[in-house]
């Protein structure tokens, strides 16, 4: 039992610049109780400073709340700031304790909160674990999740927040696939014959428009949810008629892989107008095995198709031309 805590944890020792600049602050407060909690708070966003530093994370200490001395002045803060994610609060506690205090100031505006056991050396010190979320002034430590969480949920946070960037760059030609190179049978990276994807024979989509007929162009794309999925897939399947010249019907369609009887529960099936905003959305219960969309673009026009779950999404972009 204690090896298998001593994984889920990390101890060494605090980075002497971190112990350094704590005492200094220390020796500033009006009150040794306003400067033990300051020294506490500081040990411990310098410790968490030097782990995640460690595992390949940017940190900006200079631009948290912590690193102002007004701010340690008017509240009990112990915010680092890691880059294009937002604030992780590194809350202290000591040996043998059973909880750790989050005053009321920082239950919000933080991405997570990670525990730091300080020793009684003042000179080492132990992540015991991490929550996202709090919710009260005092948290048992019992309800930590393990260090090897936070590192999957960084990981995936910045994962989505590149995602969320490229969104907002508006850059709609990075990956934008041509409709009408489909109708001579040209076809961009990624986009393959449905039949391979899904492990059919004779695919056949769920065609209702009113151009529907006999003759359709399908084509599929595998969409990666990363570490969310537990590194599964899902298929994007596009189809649409050969013979329109003014007017294309579409339809999209998501699919479980090869092995998946039915796709996640909450994944969205969106379809993004040229400026970015949704037109029409479906969604997965718990036991659908696909989900689909149909609707009608002028020759010309263009428009995006996002698969969201919880915090990630994945837009494809589409033009007709």
């Amino acid at each position: 039992m204690n090896k298998n805590i001593e994984v889920l944890t990390f101890s060494s020792t605090i980075p002497v610049d971190g112990r350094h600049r704590a005492e200094e602050l220390r020796r500033q407060q009006a009150t040794q109780q306003k400067g033990e909690q300051i020294y506490l708070n500081t040990l411990s966003i310098a410790f968490v400073n030097y782990y995640l530093r460690c595992m390949g994370f940017e940190t900006d200490w200079p631009k948290s709340d912590s690193h102002h001395v007004i701010q340690q002045a008017l509240m009990d803060v112990a915010d680092l700031s890691l880059k294009n994610l937002g604030l992780l609060e590194c809350r202290p506690v000591l040996e043998d304790a059973q909880f750790v205090y989050v005053p009321p100031e920082v239950q919000s505006n933080r991405i997570g909160y990670v525990v730091v056991q300080i020793h009684k050396s003042y000179r080492k010190a132990k992540l015991l674990g991490f929550v996202k979320q709090v919710q009260t002034d005092l948290l048992p430590l019992n309800q930590l999740q393990p260090l090897d969480n936070l590192l999957e949920y960084l990981a995936e946070l910045s994962q989505s927040k590149i995602h969320e960037a490229s969104e907002k760059s508006g850059n709609f030609h990075d990956n934008l696939v041509n409709l009408k190179h489909w109708l001579e049978e040209i076809y961009e990276n990624g986009w393959q014959e449905v039949e391979t994807l899904l492990g059919t024979q004779n695919f056949q989509p769920a065609w209702s428009l009113r151009s529907a007929n006999s003759a359709f162009i399908s084509r599929g794309k595998l969409i990666d949810f990363g570490k969310i999925l537990q590194d599964r897939t899902v298929v994007l399947v596009v189809t649409l008629p050969p013979d329109n010249e003014q007017e294309m019907d579409i339809i999209v369609e998501v699919h479980p892989t090869i092995g998946e009887d039915y796709l996640p529960p909450n994944l969205h099936l969106i379809v993004l107008d040229s400026e970015g905003l949704s037109v029409m959305e479906a969604q997965t219960r718990s036991n659908n095995k696909n989900i689909q969309l149909e609707f009608s673009c002028d020759v010309g026009e263009r428009f995006s198709v996002k698969l969201a779950l919880g915090d990630m999404s994945i837009i494809e972009n589409f033009v007709i031309y």
